[in-house]
């Protein structure tokens, strides 16, 4: 019961995130097609190229540790995401579901892996090419929800910190609900509010960090701040409140 409550809530973040119409975001967009672009057939998900060079990000996150963390561990969960599809589907035509669970739990697990990290390249970019801080609704919304953007930030940063084990600080937005919330979201998948979109993502697995910042992960959140797509996370809030 545990992994299918995983799954059902891994499966709507998922959805959140197609439904959100973003670039490279909806469904059939992991090559930046159209809105309308038809999903993939079942294990057909394809690895992106990054919106910017590996290099883009320095001196807050280098470029060695980009290159790996895109070509080598993103590439690994869309991997997966494909494998697990396609031994669903054969599960599907056969009627043989014995494996079903670990093949659900597979499916959550690289599949949100795959798209947290679709939506943590797009939420960055080049340190000074925009503002430092959210304005208009996204930063109203925060200012309504977190008291000001100050306490978002040392929220969000103290959760993402005290993180045990590998995971994902996240700012997400609930349509149901009306609210931003901070989540710590464990893994990938596991912990999040069930319908919720995310808008913030920050990778705290120690691949996202650890060439460069050794196990001093507060110093990696504390540069990772320098290179925030305001503009990117604001885009998502006001997909996901049309949706």
């Amino acid at each position: 019961m545990t992994t299918r409550r995983r799954f059902l809530g891994s499966a709507a973040a998922i959805g959140g995130l197609a439904a959100a119409g973003l670039p490279g975001l909806a469904l059939g967009q992991e090559k930046g097609g159209a809105a309308t672009a038809p999903a993939p057939e079942p294990g057909g998900h394809v690895l992106a190229p990054l919106p910017y060079a590996y290099d883009a990000l320095e001196p807050h996150i280098d470029a060695e540790t980009m290159m790996l963390h895109h070509d080598k561990h993103h590439a690994a969960y869309v991997k997966g995401l494909n494998a697990a599809e396609l031994a669903l589907a054969e599960a599907r035509a056969k009627g043989d579901f014995a494996n079903v669970a670990a093949l659900e739990q597979q499916l959550a697990f690289h599949g949100s892996g795959h798209w947290n990290h679709v939506v943590f390249w797009n939420n960055m970019k080049p340190a000074g090419s925009g503002p430092a801080s959210p304005g208009g609704p996204l930063g109203a919304l925060i200012a309504r929800d977190f008291g000001s953007f100050e306490a978002f930030r040392a929220q969000f940063q103290a959760a993402a910190s005290k993180i045990e084990g590998n995971g994902w600080g996240a700012l997400v937005y609930h349509p149901g609900l009306g609210r931003l919330y901070v989540v710590s979201i464990l893994n990938h998948q596991n912990y999040q509010v069930t319908g919720s979109v995310p808008i913030l993502l920050c990778d705290v697995w120690e691949h996202a960090y650890y060439l460069k910042y050794r196990n001093l992960r507060a110093d990696y959140l504390t540069a990772w701040w320098n290179v925030v797509n305001w503009a990117d996370a604001e885009a998502r809030l006001l997909a996901a409140r049309r949706s």
